[in-house]
C-alpha cells in the first residue's frame, strides 16, 4: 500500500531501554518536523517513560509494564494487558505505526492497533516482521541512531542533521545545589554484568582525577556506587537512586565529562553534548557507542571482542584488560584537547 502524505496520527513503539529511547529522539525530531500537524504517540516502558514525560513533541505516552510482561508466571495477565492495550490503541485509528523495537511483543502491539500502515525493520527479530506492512532495512553494523533514522527517511523526513530534543529538564532541584560547581560524572553500572568495569577501578580513577566525581546509578545499584565511593579516597559522592530520569539528565548536562561503560547515562551525556569517555568490551561501539565525534571510546586489546555476550564469560578480559592508568591518561590527554 502507498504511504500517506500527511498522516494525522502516528504511533512510535519504543518501550526500552533507556539508551535506545535516547537514540530514538532524532527520529522523533525528524518526524515532528516532517509532519508538524500530526499527533505523535509513543509506547514506553514503565520506569523509563519519565525521560519522555511532558515532551512537547509527544501528544500521549502509552505506558506498558514491560518487566512484568517478560515474566512467564504473569502470562495470563500479560495477555489480558496486551489485548486491552490493543483495544485502546485501535480506538485511536493511527494512520502510521512505526516499530523501532523490532521484537515479538512490539510487533504484536503494532498489529493490534489495526493500522493499515505498520512499518518495521526488515531484519527485526523474533518473527516481528510478519506483523509489518512495510519493511525498512536499517542495517546491522551502523549506529542505532542512524538505524532508526532510516525509518524516518523512508517516511520522507530530512535526516541530514540529527538532533536530540529532550523535554524541559529541571534546572534547579535540591540535590543539584549540593554538588560542587565543577564535577565529573561516573556511571559504573550497565545493563549486564559483562559490560561493567570493576567498581574498585572506577573508585581508584576518581581518587586520581582533579575534580570531584558524582557517581550515578539506580537504587538497585546503590551498592555498586558505594564501592566506587569507598575506593575514591574521599573524591567521589554517590547520588544513586536519588534522582528522577530528568534530574539525572540535568545533572549529567552540567558535568565536565562522563566516564562509564555502555549504559543509558552515557547516551544521555552524548545526546547533551557532554564529553564521554566510554569503556567498551562485549558490545560494539559502532552500533551503540556515544554518538558524535566529541567522545572517546576506550577498549582493551581483546581479540574476542565484541562478542555480544550478556551473562557468562570465562575470560572477560575485554573489560578487565582496561587499566586505570589507561583510562586516566586518555581522560587527561583528551580533556586538554577540548
Amino acid at each position: 500500500m502507498k504511504l500517506l502524505k500527511d498522516p494525522r496520527k502516528i504511533l512510535v513503539i519504543k518501550p526500552s531501554a533507556l539508551g535506545d529511547i535516547i537514540h530514538a529522539l532524532p527520529f522523533l525530531n525528524a518526524m515532528q518536523h516532517r509532519f508538524p500537524e500530526s499527533n505523535i504517540h509513543w509506547v514506553a516502558a514503565r520506569g523509563l517513560h519519565g525521560i519522555l514525560d511532558g515532551h512537547p513533541m509527544i501528544q500521549r505516552l502509552w505506558i506498558i509494564d514491560k518487566d512484568r510482561w517478560k515474566n512467564p508466571r504473569n502470562m495470563k495477565d500479560t495477555l489480558y494487558s496486551m489485548v486491552r492495550l490493543g483495544v485502546d490503541l485501535k480506538k485511536e485509528q493511527f494512520d502510521v505505526v512505526v516499530d523501532l523495537q523490532g521484537l515479538l511483543r512490539s510487533g504484536i502491539i503494532s498489529v493490534l492497533t489495526g493500522s493499515a500502515c505498520r512499518i518495521g525493520f526488515s531484519e527485526a527479530r523474533e518473527g516481528s516482521t510478519l506483523f509489518y506492512t512495510h519493511r525498512v532495512r536499517g542495517g546491522t553494523d551502523v549506529h542505532a541512531v542512524d538505524r532508526y533514522l532510516e525509518q524516518a527517511a523512508f517516511l520522507g523526513c530530512d535526516v541530514t542533521a540529527p538532533r536530540f530534543p529532550f523535554p524541559e529538564l529541571p534546572k534547579d532541584f535540591p540535590l543539584l545545589k549540593t554538588l560542587p560547581d565543577k564535577y565529573v560524572v561516573i556511571a559504573p553500572s550497565a545493563g549486564g554484568p559483562l559490560k561493567r568495569w570493576p567498581a574498585e577501578r572506577f573508585g581508584e580513577l576518581a581518587s586520581r582525577l582533579p575534580w570531584i566525581s558524582v557517581v550515578v546509578a539506580s537504587a538497585a545499584d546503590a551498592g555498586l556506587a558505594e564501592t566506587v565511593v569507598r575506593f575514591s579516597k574521599g573524591k567521589a559522592v554517590s547520588v544513586a537512586g536519588r534522582t528522577t530520569l530528568k534530574e539525572l539528565a540535568s545533572l549529567i548536562g552540567t558535568a565536565r565529562f562522563l566516564v562509564s561503560p555502555d549504559t543509558g547515562p552515557m547516551h544521555i551525556a552524548a545526546a547533551l553534548n557532554v564529553p564521554v569517555f566510554a569503556l567498551f568490551g562485549p558490545t560494539n561501539p559502532v552500533r551503540t557507542g556515544p554518538y558524535g565525534q566529541l567522545h572517546r571510546v576506550i577498549r582493551a586489546e581483546a581479540e574476542c571482542a565484541p562478542c555480544y555476550r550478556r551473562k557468562k564469560c570465562a575470560d572477560w578480559s575485554c573489560m578487565t584488560g582496561i587499566t586505570v592508568d589507561q583510562v586516566f591518561e586518555r581522560i587527561m590527554s583528551g580533556y586538554n584537547q577540548w
